[in-house]
């Protein structure tokens, strides 16, 4: 990348940070029971909702609860509002590829995503093999991003460890850090999806053939499609999605999970690429970067102001959770957490 390019992304999440972490104080204050009365009416307007269903082209998603509906916010100032069952457990799926970019950022900086992967929506399915393809012969630059799976699993090759221990505690340890407890692989799934999985692993291997995945495409599969079995249920993302909000410090454990400057960039992805095909309508009515997973769960972060997570398992055409996308843009719309819809002062 030449030195004005260089000089432009560094603007650009300056930018984005001077305007993501304004302080607490500066935003619109929302009381207690303004925030719980915002979920309670979320979750009673659409727990009857019976729209979608269960992931089933992973044989052990589609045996999970179907009814499972928890909806949980998290503020900066660490308070934790809930509806519904937060304590039922889900693999994180493609949630996790957030926190794994997270990890790669935090180790080696905004430029080795840029580099290695691009930050691009690639406008193809999230699994597309043919997106490898115009990558490759992009002139601009890999058209690809860490928030589908063939830049997911370039994302994993690249986190840093001298052994696949080693690495796996690496992403697993920085996930437990963001939702402020140890988190834990459900072992059923885990096995499923390694069953499965033949098309990431050919997605693995033409990564490694074109030159993004440097070294060891299996293991990078393989420990991919073990990061998208950890177990979490709505209180744990919300907490996640919270630490995002609060420019990477966990607001429950008060840990410092990431630096502050590397927050927008993961923000940015999410808002391009968070929800598959849906990523941009999402971002049009809600404006909130989020990312879902086909175990059923979604995060979505309004910076400064709350992350907010939702389970329900089924799913739409797209793979997002239906009741999620329903209550998340409840909520927000609620308590005004577009950071787009700026409000003239004094109304």
């Amino acid at each position: 990348m030449s030195s004005p390019d260089r000089y432009v992304v560094r603007m650009g999440l300056s930018v984005l940070t001077a305007l993501a972490f304004l302080s607490v104080s500066t935003a619109q204050a929302q009381s207690t029971s303004d925030i719980q009365a915002a979920l309670n009416a979320a979750h009673a307007k659409f727990k009857d909702v019976k729209d979608g269903a269960n992931a089933d082209y992973i044989p052990a998603l589609a045996k999970v609860d179907s009814k499972i509906f928890g909806i949980a916010l998290v503020t900066p100032d660490g308070k934790v509002y809930t509806a519904g069952d937060v304590k039922s457990e889900v693999s994180i799926q493609s949630i996790s590829k957030v926190f794994t970019m997270a990890r790669v950022i935090e180790d080696q900086g905004t430029d080795s995503i840029l580099k290695r992967i691009g930050v691009d929506a690639t406008g193809m399915r999230f699994n597309s093999i043919v997106s490898i393809e115009f990558a490759q012969k992009s002139l601009g630059g890999p058209e690809i991003n860490p928030l589908v799976n063939p830049g997911a699993i370039t994302a994993t090759s690249m986190v840093q460890g001298g052994s696949r221990d080693a690495v796996w505690k690496r992403i697993l340890d920085f996930h437990s850090d963001f939702a402020g407890r140890p988190l834990a692989v459900n072992k059923e799934v885990f096995d499923s999806e390694a069953a499965t999985n033949q098309r990431n692993q050919a997605i693995g291997a033409l990564m490694y053939a074109y030159g993004f995945i440097k070294d060891n495409p299996s293991q990078a599969t393989d420990i991919y499609t073990e990061q998208c079995a950890i177990s979490v249920n709505a209180k744990d993302l919300a907490v996640m999605a919270g630490t995002l909000a609060n420019a990477g410090k966990n607001p429950v454990s008060g840990k410092q999970v990431m630096k502050s400057d590397n927050v927008p960039g993961v923000l940015a992805v999410m808002a391009t690429a968070g929800l598959y095909d849906d990523s941009g309508k999402w971002l049009y009515r809600t404006g909130l970067p989020a990312k879902s997973g086909v175990g059923g769960g979604i995060i979505a972060v309004s910076p400064g102001k709350f992350g907010i997570a939702v389970i329900s398992p089924p799913l739409d055409e797209a793979g997002n959770s239906v009741r999620a996308q329903l209550a998340i843009e409840a909520v927000s719309n609620a308590l005004g957490g577009n950071p787009y819809a700026a409000k003239t002062k004094g109304k």
